[in-house]
């Protein structure tokens, strides 16, 4: 695909006004304060991988509406001293596989808790294993659109949530530092993980890269690639719902959530991504932090450009710089 967005010189500047709910805050706080009711874990199990240097758990925590959420824990063997923690959410369609499949972190010498997407994992790699109970309001097939006429019924209302009670389950987990907690994740996980540091303060640091769900209203005008192409398909039959449509996506659009996040930011764009377009990305990364005291964004903020990638970015390359990055900012 060839340059189909703006030049990197006005992406650079790139900082549109987005829709934001005047009840974006209270949505989320209700919607967080019913969800940490009760306990955040509910089984930890050790799991034989044959892997000689990493311990793996099988974790199972609270999510939205107290749904179990299904997740692998892995940590370097023979480590007493409390880690800092990375948590990873998955890209669309892609469930939390088997436990070996992501040991970077882990092998870096990080706890690391990958998070299962709920009613996702049968588009690529080895499968997932968390239902979405709540999967019962009218909208398109698959994800995006599941549940889409209401932010209350919206599907990523609840998978935003499990990703906020992941950041609650990994600080319980053995072994790990509840302080130093890093959020993680590529397309749809860049989305969560962003959401993740709009809704919690004391996140230590954020890497993300292409990141889904920002500048929504932007996305679906411009691109017809999936995810987004499922709201597109969706509009097309339903003509109608349109203003319900954006309605429902300006409550997790990820410059509204970028706007009220303050951890240290790292962030991976391809100029060539139809699937997240770079003007979207660099609306969230030029908003990121807007609302910090005093008004400033962080000081601590880098991104890596890829002018000629698409969807996958700088792929090993980018993983060598997030871990150089991450090092001193967790320890």
């Amino acid at each position: 695909m060839a340059l189909f967005d703006l030049p990197i010189g006005e992406l650079e500047r790139y900082a549109p006004a987005v829709r934001e709910p005047g009840d974006f805050d209270a949505f989320w706080d209700a919607t967080l304060k019913q969800a940490g009711a009760g306990p955040v874990l509910r089984d930890v199990r050790p799991v034989e991988t044959g892997l000689s240097l990493l311990d793996t758990w099988d974790v199972t925590f609270a999510g939205f509406g107290g749904d179990p959420v299904r997740g692998w824990f892995t940590r370097p063997r023979g480590v007493a001293a409390p880690l800092p923690a990375v948590v990873e959410y998955l890209g669309y369609g892609r469930g939390r596989g088997l436990p070996h499949e992501r040991l970077t972190f882990a092998a870096a010498g990080y706890a690391h808790l990958l998070m299962d997407s709920r009613g996702q994992g049968d588009q690529y790699g080895s499968g997932g294993d968390t239902p979405d109970p709540g999967a019962t309001a009218l909208g398109g097939p698959g994800p995006a659109a599941r549940g889409i006429l209401s932010p209350y019924d919206y599907y990523y209302r609840r998978l935003i949530t499990d990703a906020v009670r992941a950041v609650a389950a990994v600080r319980e987990l053995p072994g790990v530092d509840p302080a130093r907690v890093a959020a993680l994740g590529n397309s749809q996980g860049g989305g969560l993980a962003l959401a993740v540091a709009g809704l919690v303060p004391d996140l230590a640091a954020l890497m993300i890269s292409a990141p889904f769900l920002c500048h929504v209203q932007r996305a679906i005008d411009i691109t017809d690639a999936d995810p987004y192409g499922e709201i597109v398909r969706y509009l097309a039959v339903h003509r109608a719902d349109e203003e319900a449509v954006r309605t429902t996506l300006s409550y997790v659009d990820g410059v509204t959530f970028a706007r009220r996040a303050t951890a240290p930011l790292h962030l991976g764009v391809g100029l060539r991504d139809t699937v997240c377009p770079p003007s979207t990305v660099f609306a969230a990364y030029n908003h990121y932090a807007a609302l910090a005291p005093g008004g400033s964004p962080t000081a601590d903020r880098t991104v890596c450009v890829y002018p000629f990638n698409h969807h996958e970015g700088g792929e090993s390359l980018h993983t060598s710089r997030q871990l150089t990055w991450l090092q001193p900012r967790l320890g």
